[in-house]
């Protein structure tokens, strides 16, 4: 009898700590901060320059080529970049990373370094990681299987004794290579309704010891690049992998004069999401835009897109305006111009379709709906989609562009004051207008999820559901116990 009372202590107790993990840990938070402040001074061909680099590089990914990470900052003030703090090493250190959903790979920065930007701009120290500093850094050697399966460092590696390594070329000639290391990266875990905790994984990054060209510059530096890609190396597929974290996470990137927002490894609950699946074996977030409702009507014909494959369209939030393809490009520039005939006057103003307007443009301009495959529209209003120029205050601007490579690209023009949730595990994307300075709730449904936010943290009643079921399966093995 008193075997059978310490077996149940034991079993209840492991059912405490279940619980405890269940309802209680935290999916990982990162405050989100905007690399440029916000001012109303549009300079679109140097945000086109930006991305045209960058799409480049998403086109070298789709046809097999090297994992793509962009050229961070730009010369523009008005859309800001996204960036968040991660913690490596022992003792940790911080380092500011630029958010990227369109690449894979977490890197940094390390020394020594060969070129690599010593002051940044953007008001932030810039750090260098040190493998020989960390009591737990270990550089991979090319004998190592993780090595093997990182397809682009097949050709780094000569002979057995070297590093893991890569190299990145970008189109417009700059560049970084480095080799891989793995450490612990550390993070905070919501225990309970108000305690946060410290924890640790070990993952696999990338040491960048050599950059050159644009990556140089002081005023768009950073310390590295934290990539949310779908591949197995990206930090979501690494800890997701192990039980960390859920397989999906969220972000909330406030638009307006200060920016930030907030990114979870986990996902954000909010009544009003609608969900879109995404599309089998693509590199990138990519989604089936169905058509589009634009003041009354609606694009395309029921074959435009299927033809074109104008209908796939890529969310990245690396891209600070949105690119459209050719056809859907001119088609809502004519159905927006002929919306606004008699209020607005239209003019091209830098290579961008511009209108001067002497009243309120949420009167005059019509509100434009995305609509994506499984019924979910993405609403578009036109203070989001224009932007307005200082110097003549009267202007406004369309934000879209034409697309150069027939890519639909979705960046920050339309994806900031927005959840943004990715769902690797169910292979979906979820949206829904947010204020994103609000308070988030995160889903602890799948064991390991759980929410938090910029400003308070909370926790979901599921939670307490979870609690039950596990008690009710407590409550069932000891009458089964007992009957024996």
């Amino acid at each position: 009898m008193r075997l059978f009372f310490c077996f149940i202590y034991a079993l209840v107790s492991v059912v405490a700590v279940a619980v405890a993990g269940t309802a209680a840990i935290s999916p990982n938070h990162f405050l989100l901060h905007r690399a440029f402040p916000h001012f109303p001074s549009p300079q679109f061909h140097s945000l086109k320059a930006r991305d045209r680099l960058r799409h480049s590089r998403l086109l070298r990914r789709l046809a097999g080529g090297i994992v793509n990470f962009s050229v961070k900052g730009s010369s523009n003030p008005f859309v800001g970049l996204y960036f968040t703090k991660v913690k490596l090493g022992n003792p940790e250190r911080e380092f500011n990373v630029q958010i990227d959903t369109g690449s894979d790979i977490l890197w940094v920065t390390c020394s020594p370094c060969d070129g690599c930007p010593e002051t940044s701009g953007l008001g932030i120290e810039l750090n260098l990681f040190d493998t020989t500093k960390s009591s737990s850094a270990r550089v991979l050697p090319c004998t190592d299987p993780i090595c093997a399966a990182v397809s682009t460092t097949t050709d780094q590696c000569l002979s057995q004794i070297d590093h893991c390594s890569y190299t990145f070329h970008y189109r417009d000639r700059s560049g970084t290579s480095g080799f891989y290391v793995t450490d612990s990266m550390h993070f905070d875990i919501l225990l309970g309704e108000s305690t946060i905790a410290n924890s640790s994984a070990t993952i696999v990054f990338g040491c960048s010891i050599y950059q050159y060209g644009d990556l140089t510059r002081a005023t768009k530096a950073l310390d590295g690049i934290f990539g949310f890609g779908r591949g197995e190396f990206s930090v979501i597929s690494q800890l997701s992998s192990r039980g960390i974290t859920p397989k999906v996470f969220s972000h909330c990137l406030k638009g307006g004069e200060n920016g930030g927002g907030i990114l979870v490894l986990g996902e954000i609950l909010e009544p009003s999401i609608v969900y879109s699946p995404l599309i089998p074996s693509q590199p990138h977030y990519t989604l089936n835009l169905q058509s589009i409702a634009l003041s009354g009507q609606l694009f395309p014909n029921p074959t435009t897109f299927p033809i074109s494959n104008a209908g796939e369209t890529i969310i990245d939030s690396g891209t600070t305006l949105a690119y459209l393809v050719e056809e859907v490009y001119d088609w809502i520039v004519s159905v927006i111009t002929s919306a606004v005939s008699q209020s607005a006057t239209p003019t091209i103003s830098r290579g961008s379709q511009c209108f001067r307007v002497s009243t309120s443009v949420a009167e005059i301009f019509p509100v434009l709906s995305f609509n994506f495959e499984g019924v979910a529209s993405m609403v578009v209003t036109p203070e989001e989609y224009l932007q307005f120029d200082s110097i003549e205050p009267a202007l406004w601007c369309i934000g879209f562009q034409k697309a150069e490579d027939g890519l639909n690209i979705l960046g920050d023009l339309v994806l900031k004051d927005k959840i943004i949730v990715y769902d690797l595990a169910r292979q979906r994307i979820g949206w829904a207008n947010y204020d994103c300075s609000s308070s988030v709730n995160v889903s602890v449904t799948s064991g390991k999820d759980v929410f938090i936010n910029e400003g308070q943290l909370s926790v979901s009643s599921s939670s307490r559901k979870h609690f039950y079921q596990l008690l009710n399966i407590v409550i069932v093995l000891l009458i089964h116990l007992k009957l024996f």
